[in-house]
């Protein structure tokens, strides 16, 4: 007796159930929990909050003001034209044989030359005047001195990559290079100079002219950016009214002028 054959109807209904089987499978593997509420959805949504914003610093990085635009631009064009004004940097420069020149320019500007000369005109000098005005340029130099040693290790501006460090005298600051000693040393020297020695036009016309010789120099020898110098000229112009402002004399600072009379 031949078996009997499945009905269309039936072979049907198993075929859709075993889809629906098959369907009701995949979904449970791809969503293991029941469903969320809406209640539960917006309770996480109002958790995670809105998008934090970005930090303070980051916003500027992104959104630079036209002060620190400026301020990049004006760095720029001071490294760019102080490596081509570098023209005695070295043996091997453009201008290399005018190095020993700008070496002797150098030394004439440096402090010890200076302090030197100043104590001893002070052990030499045999007028209470002539005293009192070496003592107050002592105070000068040393005031520069310390002035420019504190702005230094503050600032902490590294000497440009072209300098040969063959500097005359050097201490732990002196690799710093803003702002320039030498530059705030002759223009201290040459305001006291010009205000208490009685010198006539030509001397006062080459004291001046030492002094723009000297802030030149540190460029063409790679020692200093032009900045450098620009700020340490303004910076011993303003030093000498210091030195006015605290004038050292027989009747502020008496004992000074006991020691040396």
């Amino acid at each position: 007796m031949p078996s009997p054959r499945s009905s269309p109807k039936s072979s049907h209904e198993r075929r859709a159930h075993g889809n629906k089987l098959e369907f009701i499978s995949l979904t449970s593997m791809r969503n293991p929990g029941p469903p969320e509420s809406p209640s539960r959805r917006r309770e996480g949504t109002a958790s995670t909050g809105p998008p934090q914003a970005l930090p303070e610093e980051d916003c500027m990085k992104l959104n630079p003001s036209f002060v620190d635009i400026a301020l990049r631009s004006l760095l720029a064009i001071d490294l760019w034209a102080s490596k081509k004004l570098g023209v005695c940097a070295g043996e091997s420069s453009s201008w290399g044989s005018v190095r020993p020149l700008m070496i002797v320019v150098e030394i004439s500007g440096h402090g010890i030359p200076w302090l030197a000369g100043t104590l001893y005109g002070l052990c030499r000098s045999g007028s209470s005047a002539g005293r009192e005005v070496l003592l107050n340029l002592l105070f000068a130099l040393v005031l520069d001195l310390i002035l420019v040693a504190a702005a230094k290790g503050l600032v902490k501006r590294r000497r440009p990559a072209h300098n040969k460090m063959d500097m005359f005298a050097t201490i732990s600051v002196d690799k710093y290079s803003f702002p320039s000693g030498h530059a705030t040393r002759a223009a201290l020297v040459c305001r006291f100079i010009l205000h208490h020695l009685v010198l006539a036009l030509p001397l006062r016309v080459l004291v001046v002219l030492w002094v723009f010789i000297v802030g030149i120099s540190r460029v063409m020898l790679g020692r200093h950016n032009v900045t450098d110098v620009i700020f340490g000229l303004l910076m011993g112009y303003m030093q000498y009214s210091m030195v006015e402002y605290f004038w050292l004399s027989p009747v502020t600072a008496p004992i000074l002028f006991m020691l040396w009379s």
